[in-house]
């Protein structure tokens, strides 16, 4: 199956419910990179009226799967994903619409490529950052993937 930006939001709806109706949407999507979108609206905020950061995390989190879905579907390899480790950091509070983008898409390649060669699983750091309307960097969320390829 293509990995489009319309079906991964499809594949939420019916897969992902929470994270389709907090709002997150998948904008763009190439082999390089991936942006995601989450606006703050009632369902998702937080006691202090900014988005929750858990919200973020989810947009977070796709920007960087949906790269590594995509990176597997062109691989044509049976792959398996899975997030070990994350970490985030908040520097404003996010209101408004925010977008996370990842550039990480080449690092995937090599990653799977590497896996293929050598038979072991790769980690990959992936970094999602949000930014504001403004432009304003709002959080950064640090995202380690294991991907193996299976024999």
């Amino acid at each position: 199956m293509k990995i489009t930006p319309k079906r991964v939001n499809l594949f939420m709806l019916l897969k992902l419910p929470l994270a389709y109706i907090s709002g997150v949407r998948v904008k763009t999507l190439s082999e390089e990179q991936a942006t995601v979108k989450i606006a703050h609206k009632w369902m998702n905020q937080n006691p202090f009226k900014s988005m929750f950061w858990a919200a973020q995390g989810m947009a977070a989190e796709m920007s960087t799967g949906v790269l590594v879905m995509r990176a597997i579907a062109d691989s044509k390899e049976n792959v398996s994903m899975l997030v070990t480790h994350q970490e985030a950091n908040f520097y404003k509070k996010a209101t408004g619409k925010i977008l996370f983008t990842c550039n990480g898409g080449n690092e995937i390649s090599k990653a799977i490529k590497m896996s293929k060669i050598n038979k072991e699983g790769q980690v990959v750091q992936l970094i999602a950052e949000g930014k504001n309307e403004d432009g304003v960097v709002v959080s950064k969320f640090n995202f380690e993937w294991s991907l193996k390829v299976k024999l």
